[in-house]
This record gives C-alpha cells, sequence and structure tokens, in this order.
C-alpha cells in the first residue's frame, strides 16, 4: 500500500486499510498479514494502532524488517 505524499495526513491510508480489511473479510479470509520497511514508521505506526502484532518473518522479502498479522 503507498499513498502520495500530496495525500498524506489526510486519513486516505486508515480509509484503504479499513476497505481491505472488510472486503477480505466479506471474502471469508480469516488473517491478513504484511511486511514492511523500518524506514516506514509511519506505516508500522498504522499497522500497530489498527491492531496488527508483530510475528515472526514469513517470507524471504529481502526489503522486509517487520512481519505483521491481524485476525479478522
Amino acid at each position: 500500500m503507498w499513498v502520495s505524499p500530496s495525500a498524506r495526513g489526510l486519513g486516505v491510508a486508515q480509509r484503504l486499510l479499513e476497505a481491505l480489511e472488510a472486503r477480505a473479510k466479506e471474502a471469508g479470509v480469516g488473517r491478513l498479514r504484511l511486511d514492511t520497511n523500518r524506514t516506514l514508521t509511519e506505516a508500522r505506526s498504522l499497522y500497530l494502532r489498527n491492531g496488527y502484532k508483530e510475528i515472526a518473518a514469513y517470507n524471504d522479502n529481502p526489503y522486509a524488517d517487520f512481519w505483521f498479522e491481524k485476525r479478522l
């Protein structure tokens, strides 16, 4: 997920995340997983605020520093 710098601070990422979670839940998805990089501090804060829990690495993404999961 990426938000243009000109749209940051307007709640766009929050709304995108909420919409994604709602669609996933409607589709019967039981959990969401994601990864992020240490330089993306705003993204990490967003995920933590929204109930994502840090988990062990689940992929080999060489650019990821943090892995998260949320049960829906």
